[in-house]
């Protein structure tokens, strides 16, 4: 019997599951927090995958989805977010150091389009964009059944294409990109400050917001958290209309909590796209569609990657 291990690497916390080779139903998963005070990330790393490794037979691959900039190619995490030491990180050589065994790795967002496209909703499309919208936004791009990567491995950083020159500062550190608009923290943040410049709201009582604060106050019929949702959703829609501009794909599909706001976010997300296209061309035959995988997107990008041909 042969086995596949999958990884999904977080801020908070790691998943690794193992695969008989040729099934989608894990015999195993376990998860670990990434930090502790016992010894470092990578070294929790290599005990959750051991404590996923079958006893019998032998493991072909390991997929693993990590968060931040990687180089796919050379299996170096150029610097991970909330991870403490994971900068230039050699995370593929170590990996198989230890394990003696083939190891992909490949950025989180990138890894659940490719999750997306061979499992979940993006079955059966040959050219296909998968943008998550949650914290953060990011995604991947299918091309001619093939996850697009760059010179670099660094392509298809959906949430930092700029929609407002000199907007809101980016997590990133420029300004103006859409992850700064319509991300789930920026749409809060646009609400409450809006709340402070005297817009009147049912949330002004509840300062801090969250994104999801936001949402049951819009429907719950909040003018200005259905504004909020409305701003977020056509900026998106300005942003995917780019996007079929530049990859022309057939299905565009879209995941993260955001994402789920119901009609008060898709149907400005809808007009933006249909206004802003450069012909309805672009729209003929279009599947725009939810993502399917839900939280298991990382593990099954994971698992993706390490039964393909990609980064060959």
């Amino acid at each position: 019997m042969t086995y596949d291990i999958a990884v999904d690497i977080g801020g908070t916390q790691m998943r690794a599951a193992c695969f008989e080779h040729d099934s989608l139903a894990p015999l195993t998963v376990h998860r670990i927090a990434t930090q502790g005070p016992d010894c470092s990330p990578l070294e929790r790393l290599i005990q959750l995958i051991e404590s996923c490794w079958p006893k019998n037979g032998d493991v072909v691959g390991i997929g693993v989805a990590a968060p931040g900039p990687i180089n796919p190619y050379d299996g170096v995490v150029i610097d991970a977010p909330n991870i403490p030491g994971w900068e230039n990180l050699p995370l593929r050589q170590h990996l198989e150091d230890h394990f003696h065994v083939r190891v992909a790795p490949g950025n989180d967002a990138n890894l659940a389009a490719l999750g997306e496209w061979r499992f979940g909703a993006g079955q059966g499309f040959h050219n296909m964009i998968y943008l998550t919208i949650s914290t953060g936004i990011g995604g991947g791009v299918i091309v001619e059944d093939r996850l697009l990567l760059g010179a670099q491995g660094l392509a298809a950083e959906m949430g930092h294409i700029t929609v407002i020159p000199d907007g809101p500062l980016c997590g990133c550190g420029q300004r103006g990109h859409l992850e700064a608009i319509a991300s789930g923290p920026s749409i809060a943040r646009w609400v409450e400050e809006e709340i402070n410049n005297g817009v009147p709201s049912r949330l002004c009582e509840k300062l801090p917001l969250s994104a999801k604060d936001v949402s049951s106050a819009a429907h719950q019929g909040d003018r200005l958290a259905q504004a909020g949702l409305a701003r977020a959703g056509t900026f998106v829609g300005v942003a995917i209309a780019d996007y079929l501009h530049i990859f022309n794909p057939s299905a565009v599909i879209l995941g993260g909590g955001v994402s789920q706001s119901g009609p008060l976010w898709m149907d400005p997300l809808r007009t933006a796209l249909r206004e802003h296209v450069m012909s309805p061309k672009f729209l003929e035959n279009l599947t725009v569609a939810a993502a399917a995988l839900g939280d298991n997107v990382g593990l099954m990008g994971a698992l993706a990657l390490t039964r393909s041909n990609t980064l060959k």
